[in-house]
């Protein structure tokens, strides 16, 4: 007899190492310039990739510890111990005060940077919050404030990133200008759609393909209440972004060396090797939680009427608008809303967590990482007499699924390729 819960895990776990830096950063990192490799790393994965990017060059490239030297800002809770790379532990999703100090140092260092340096960037989810220094006239407060209220408005993440970097001295290809003198390498962990680069931490060094013009509109559309300063600043053309053809990106090369797409095949295996026919919808689905939850939904309980045994399977990042005052992300507002929608049909199972660990959350290293739903869930929930739906309302599936004791909780994982959502279906 199939543990599900047990094969969830598995496959989240197999989601999960096929992109963490241990096992992956090794290959691309290239050969040591004849000065100093700079090292200035930002996101949940930044210290675990500093860390590995250090035994590549001070173990087994032998090079002069002191000509290594950068800074890696991540999440708090996701610092791992390093020799010549400092670790700043800083705030995601809303950043704070040692946001600020990473990128400041991280500019400074970018600055000292000569012909002769390699300037390596590596960068994963999260880097956005990690690396903050706000334009030229516009507070640290002001800066929180755009972030919650974008984060509040169910904007995608790609249009977020848009404001973000047309009120930043270091995203949008600015770090790039920063560093320009040096040869400039940029290694991502991709936690974005479609792997765009300009949208992996905001893209600090590369074109950025938006302009200020998009900024405003989307302040417009989400009918954002800004500061006086924020909105000079995204009237300035002083604050426009890096664009194609900058002398910035002259000595200039990004590669992307994990990406949601490859994590997901890793599921797909696990899947298929348990027996499962495979019904994959992707690696960059977008949307409200609860809607895409609704839809997949339906596909589970037509595969349950029809007699499959079917895995439904798919990444991306969905958003949640928050109407209530509870607590919960997408990946526990998706299996939320799962559960309202199945009304505990038997024979199906769900997971949905964010492979870097924390799904939503008050930015705590213990956040949970997402929920499972299964008969054990339904029973609980009659037992305690919980309505799904009253929970969802308010935006609580963090305390519906505590209730429940179905969060899944897996601690900082060190890397981030967006979100894993499993279902598994089992015939009669």
């Amino acid at each position: 007899m199939t543990d599900h819960r047990k094969l969830l895990r598995s496959i989240f776990d197999a989601a999960v190492a096929a992109a963490h830096p241990d096992g992956i950063l090794d290959a691309y990192l290239p050969r040591a310039p004849k000065g100093r490799v700079v090292c200035l790393a930002a996101g949940k994965s930044a210290a675990a990739m500093a860390a590995a990017a250090e035994r590549h060059y001070l173990d087994a490239a032998g090079l002069d510890p002191a000509r290594l030297t950068g800074v890696a800002a991540t999440r708090h809770g996701h610092g791992v111990p390093t020799r010549r790379i400092e670790v700043i532990e800083a705030g995601h999703p809303v950043p704070d005060e040692a946001s600020l100090r990473g990128a400041d140092l991280s500019l400074r260092l970018a600055r000292t940077a000569t012909a002769d340096d390699l300037l390596l960037v590596l960068l994963s989810g999260g880097g956005s919050a990690n690396w903050i220094a706000p334009a030229d006239g516009v507070s640290f407060a002001q800066k929180q404030h755009v972030n919650r209220a974008l984060l509040r408005s169910g904007a995608p993440i790609g249009e977020v990133n848009t404001v973000r970097r047309h009120l930043s001295r270091i995203k949008g290809g600015r770090l790039a200008r920063a560093g320009r003198r040096a040869a400039i390498v940029t290694l991502a962990i991709s936690d974005v759609p479609r792997d765009e680069p300009a949208a992996i931490a905001s893209g600090p060094t590369v074109p950025d393909p938006t302009t200020l013009a998009d900024a405003r509109a989307l302040v417009a559309k989400y009918n954002l209440a800004l500061d006086d300063a924020v909105t000079r600043a995204l009237n300035d053309p002083a604050n426009e972004s890096c664009k194609a053809g900058d002398a910035a990106f002259a000595r200039a090369r990004f590669e992307i060396v994990a990406r949601p797409k490859t994590s997901l095949a890793a599921t797909i295996r696990i899947a298929r090797d348990a027996g499962y026919e495979v019904l994959d919808l992707g690696a960059d689905l977008e949307g409200e939680a609860r809607d895409v939850a609704a839809d997949h939904a339906k596909l589970a309980l037509q595969a349950r009427a029809d007699g499959r045994t079917l895995a439904i399977l798919s990444g991306g990042e969905l958003t949640v608008t928050v109407r209530g005052n509870g607590r919960g992300g997408p990946n526990q507002e998706y299996a939320l809303s799962l559960v309202s929608q199945l009304k505990n049909t038997p024979g199906i199972s769900a997971l949905a967590a964010d492979t870097d660990g924390a799904d939503g959350g008050a930015g705590n290293a213990s956040d949970p990482a997402g929920a499972v739903i299964d008969a054990a869930t339904f029973a609980a929930m009659r037992a305690q007499k919980l309505d799904p739906a009253a929970y969802l309302a308010n935006n609580d599936a963090t305390a519906f699924f505590a209730a429940t004791g179905d969060l899944l909780l897996t601690g900082p994982t060190l890397t981030n390729v967006n979100d894993i959502r499993v279902i598994l279906v089992d015939a009669v």
